[in-house]
């Protein structure tokens, strides 16, 4: 008896110390970091991961319909370490909704084991897919940073498309579904303000466009608001009120196919318009 007691003893001595280097040796795979924006969930290690300058991955927008980005690629495999209790798939979903919230962002397209992310910051657009499987015991993230449409235009390349066509786009970006310009649109505002100082007989309706992303009559509403807003920036610079005018067109008139989100961030302009 007392040979058997110590041959047990020996046995759970020796699982706990397998057991202890199982978690010891979960480490993360040489060269593999987490992405700036979103940590890891606890008791998790990065499996493999690989990161890409340019590629395109297939995400899922608000109707839950295919929608493809284009950007910087990152994938990272998470693994729960060895002994450690796994959460729910669910609940792995619902961190990093939460966690993408936290930071501006918001949630597109969600079901039980997954759910497509979006958050604009820096003047960048990152999608984020988030996918878990085997019981909550691992999980994926796919991020795609897409830089903003921007554009590089001066006063007088405006009052060169106003006197050919009548009319110019601008891509002025704004907070998500919100009408405050982000910072990184106020070079293109100061350049309206030289256009309007460089030409004083000048004046021009601003109007607003969205692709069509929600409800057409929140559409309208927001693209209003849009136009208001940089007519407020237009006026706190200096200019008279009596020179500008403000429409919203909503996602009446787009320039480009709604059904990729290329086209969709064309359609999401400013359009100034001589008068």
């Amino acid at each position: 008896m007392r040979k058997k007691g110590l041959i047990e003893i020996l046995i759970t001595v020796v699982s706990i110390f397998l057991f202890m280097n199982g978690l010891c040796n979960a480490q993360d795979d040489p060269g593999c970091t987490d992405h700036p924006l979103l940590s890891r969930m606890p008791n998790f290690y990065i499996d493999s991961c690989e990161k890409k300058d340019f590629d395109q991955y297939t995400f899922a927008d608000s109707q839950g319909k295919e929608v493809s980005v284009e950007g910087t690629y990152h994938f990272i495999k998470y693994v729960m370490k060895e002994g450690a209790k796994a959460p729910s798939e669910l609940q792995i979903v619902r961190n990093y909704t939460n966690a993408i919230q936290k930071i501006g962002g918001m949630t597109v397209f969600e079901t039980r084991d997954k759910t497509y992310l979006k958050v604009e910051k820096g003047g960048m657009s990152t999608w984020v897919h988030v996918k878990a499987y085997d019981q909550g015991e691992a999980y994926n993230l796919v991020i795609v940073e897409k830089k903003a449409m921007s554009q590089e235009v001066t006063a007088g390349d405006m009052i060169a498309a106003l006197n050919k066509q009548g009319f110019i786009a601008l891509y002025i970006n704004f907070d998500t579904d919100k009408a405050t310009i982000k910072p990184e649109s106020k070079t293109i505002v100061d350049q309206i303000v030289k256009l309007l100082e460089d030409n004083p007989g000048l004046k021009i309706s601003i109007e607003g466009h969205t692709d069509s992303t929600g409800t057409a009559a929140r559409n309208k509403t927001l693209s209003q608001q849009r136009a208001e807003s940089v007519v407020r920036a237009l006026v706190k610079a200096g200019i008279d009120a009596k020179r500008l005018s403000a429409k919203g067109w909503g996602q009446d008139n787009p320039i480009a196919d709604n059904k990729t989100e290329e086209g969709r961030a064309k359609n999401r302009r400013v359009e100034i318009v001589k008068m």
